[in-house]
């Protein structure tokens, strides 16, 4: 709600009331409270992508992934029919009652993410799986309590700052999904309430791109963090308590 509602303030206000910037802040926002509201119940799985990785590596049990999908599928569905209930007025005033996918008065990327025009299908994969693959490397480093792990209490807004600054870097080129669960949902809705099947088939039917690369990208966030953190800070038999006391010393 807070991110799609954003997006919707800028697009309808027609830049007067907001901007990338608020758009980013937006949707940290909305992922920290999300983290709040669900992280005590089941974890905060609010990223379909992040949740496949976990039953991929064992730490969920594949029984659970639909129960997770289907809750992430309806949180996400309501979300953008909430938006678009909040702003019927103003798109049918932009749009004259005519939306549409692409042209001066599209409003589809209100609600899900759309390439830009110059980005060629193999970069737009490449941007999501990127930005998805640093998702979860920032994820793992804020909970890892056997490296430089964040302070107890402070993960949520951390990674709030984390999808904040990946909106700020590596949004341009496809609006950053980096999550399957963010944009499948309110496409399906956008199908049903208006846009037709255009959004489907826009950007050289790029709907499936933010569904298969933000989970390939989440399975290398978590390989670079095992090959090149993870690996290198196992407890060490030999040296007891060496290493602990070290950091407690340069504390």
């Amino acid at each position: 709600v807070f991110g799609l509602s954003s997006v919707a303030q800028v697009v309808l206000g027609s830049g007067d009331f907001g901007q990338h910037l608020s758009i980013n802040l937006a949707f940290g926002i909305g992922v920290t409270l999300g983290i709040h509201a669900a992280g005590g119940i089941s974890g905060a799985h609010l990223n379909a992508a992040i949740t496949i990785t976990h039953c991929i590596l064992g730490n969920l049990p594949w029984r659970k992934l639909p129960a997770y999908l289907i809750g992430q599928f309806l949180g996400s569905f309501t979300a953008a029919a909430t938006v678009f209930g909040l702003y019927y007025d103003a798109l049918y005033d932009y749009t004259k009652g005519n939306f549409t996918v692409t042209g001066p008065t599209a409003t589809a990327s209100i609600f899900s993410t759309y390439p830009a025009p110059y980005v060629s299908l193999p970069g737009a994969f490449f941007t999501e799986f990127t930005a998805t693959a640093m998702l979860l490397l920032g994820i793992l480093v804020i909970h890892d309590e056997k490296n430089n792990g964040a302070l107890k209490g402070t993960q949520a807004l951390l990674t709030g700052i984390l999808v904040l600054g990946i909106g700020l870097g590596m949004g341009l080129n496809t609006g950053y999904a980096i999550n399957p669960s963010r944009d499948l949902p309110p496409r399906v809705f956008t199908a049903i309430a208006g846009w037709g099947m255009d959004v489907f088939t826009a950007g050289d039917h790029w709907w499936w791109v933010p569904i298969t690369a933000p989970t390939l990208g989440s399975l290398a966030g978590v390989l670079i963090h095992k090959l090149f953190i993870d690996f290198h800070n196992q407890p060490n038999p030999k040296s007891g308590n060496e290493k602990g006391q070290t950091v407690v010393e340069t504390s």
